[in-house]
């Protein structure tokens, strides 16, 4: 591997000093927050008030406040708060972040619009969200699993957990666990004491599961991405580096930013998002390292404040791939493999070492440690795997190429594999 030069390096740092400077007005608003786009499948699409309008989104993209989301008629999106609770949007579906602030004492306070279609949200309640939809309003302070769709003619609100309280033109109805309240183009209301279900509610209680799942070792204190580095990787006390975390599939030449993309934001300027399924907290807080015969891994910590370009500790060992924009034209930049979404459909495709887990849908596989295990010796393994949270039966069976470990290829809430937690095996380097 070549290593950067001096003079190369110091360009990097210029330039990345340069970024961070115009990045810091509206990091240091206090009021300022950016979430997590962390889920993608099929047509969606973003307008971050570039001022080029709507443009397709992908996996890892920071949404800020005034941003829009819409999805496609095959499209699907997942976007993740920092203390994990979930939004999720179905086909046909319009929203607005209306407000992503803090209150006087610091509590975050996210508002979002719905203006057509169908959201689910499970709202952890450590934090202060507000819904609306129609001439209706949804306020919470407390924890609550809901989905709500409207359009011109009416709009419907499914509680699956939790009370939830709505406030329209006619005052307050408060819609208790397990009933469905309907409000019609007359503002007028109905509360049946039964949920109807639709199509995609498998859909959103496996994604529930799959974060319980796999954020229940989280070692930060942040909730968005946890379950992700739950699935895809483990963490591992490394000799002279600490605590490290770092992906399955790896390998010693692993480059942990040679797969993204740069997306420029009024008033933060370009910031990276990662093409990796697991890549949001490793590229927003704490720090990169390479360590001899390990690689590349993340050293958790910085949780305070937020890096619009990833933080990395400078090696002469191997090559490094960052580099950061300098010209704000607006315009996305992709970098390698950047501007990923997930698959909707079964997939076969070959696990190498290097991938990092590329390619591979979360929840899709249920053995990611031993297949790891199985990539480390041979260099790949060929999979069949189910859809992300497919609707289809699961259970469906994993075809192991040469070397590969034997596992299920779709996720349930009761198949799902455990996640791991400690233990270093990396690629080549080591509803209720």
């Amino acid at each position: 591997m070549t290593s950067p030069s001096p003079s190369r390096f110091s360009l990097f740092l210029l330039t990345a000093g340069a970024s961070i400077l115009l990045a810091l007005p509206a990091l240091a608003d206090s009021q300022a927050r950016i979430v997590r786009l962390s889920d993608v499948q099929g047509s969606v699409q973003i307008n971050k008030n570039s001022g080029l309008g709507f443009e397709n989104a992908f996996l890892n993209m920071p949404v800020t406040q005034g941003v829009e989301l819409r999805t496609g008629t095959n499209g699907r999106a997942e976007i993740e708060f920092e203390d994990g609770s979930s939004m999720r949007l179905a086909p046909n579906t319009a929203v607005e972040f209306s407000r992503l602030g803090a209150d006087d004492s610091g509590r975050h306070v996210s508002e979002v619009n719905l203006d057509e279609g169908m959201a689910y949200i499970n709202w952890m309640g450590k934090d202060e969200f507000a819904l609306n939809f129609a001439h209706e309003k949804i306020a919470l302070d407390h924890s609550a699993h809901f989905r709500v769709d409207t359009s011109a003619d009416a709009s419907n609100l499914a509680v699956f957990k939790g009370d939830v309280e709505v406030e329209g033109p006619n005052g307050k109805l408060a819609v208790e666990k397990k009933k469905t309240a309907t409000f019609n183009a007359d503002d007028q209301s109905e509360v049946a004491n039964k949920i109807t279900p639709a199509p995609l509610d498998q859909w959103d209680e496996q994604s529930v599961a799959y974060h319980d799942q796999y954020a229940k070792n989280n070692q930060t204190p942040l909730g968005y991405g946890a379950s992700d580095l739950g699935y895809y990787g483990a963490y591992t006390s490394v000799p002279g580096y600490g605590l490290m975390w770092q992906p399955y599939f790896a390998g010693a030449s692993w480059d942990p930013f040679m797969d993204g993309a740069w997306g420029w934001y009024p008033g933060f300027g370009y910031m990276f998002a990662s093409a990796y399924p697991w890549g949001w907290m490793p590229y927003y807080y704490g720090n990169w390292a390479y360590a001899p015969g390990y690689g590349w891994g993340w050293q958790p910590g910085g949780f305070t404040g937020w890096h619009p370009i990833p933080h990395f500790t400078p090696t002469t060992a191997t090559h490094v791939s960052l580099a950061v924009p300098t010209a704000e034209s607006g315009k996305t930049i992709f970098v390698g493999k950047g501007g990923t979404t997930s698959a909707l459909s079964p997939f076969q495709t070959t696990v190498r070492a290097g991938s990092a887990g590329l390619g591979i849908a979360r929840g899709s596989l249920t053995d990611l440690k031993g297949l790891n295990h199985q990539v480390a010796k041979s260099g790949f393994a060929s999979v069949h795997s189910a859809p992300q949270f497919s609707a289809s039966s699961p259970g469906r069976s994993l075809s192991s190429g040469p070397g590969s470990a034997s596992s299920r290829g779709s996720l349930s809430a009761s198949t799902m594999g455990s996640a791991s937690s400690a233990g270093h095996s990396s690629g080549g380097g080591g509803h209720h």
